[in-house]
């Protein structure tokens, strides 16, 4: 993982969502991560309850919100340039 690919990651995160990308937002809600991650909010809400996947959240009350970098380095981390 390098820092160069979490930012372009990042900016495209916040111009898929529609964010001017020299003002990316710091934390999205779940149906926007969601958005990013490509699948469902219950989707992440099940990550959530059973950890499937080491990707940090905040949680203040029922709102969830995850931060722009920790999305675009969970999608780092989950990108191949093979399946062997």
């Amino acid at each position: 993982m390098t820092t160069t690919n979490v930012e372009t990651i990042k900016i495209e995160i916040a111009v898929a969502l529609g964010y001017d990308p020299s003002r990316p937002p710091n934390q999205i809600d779940d149906k926007q991560a969601a958005v990013a991650l490509g699948v469902k909010a219950s989707t992440l809400a099940v990550w959530r309850s059973t950890g499937r996947y080491d990707l940090p959240f905040a949680k203040v009350g029922r709102l969830v919100r995850y931060r722009l970098a920790d999305l675009a380095k969970f999608i780092d981390s989950r990108t191949a340039g093979h399946t062997a």
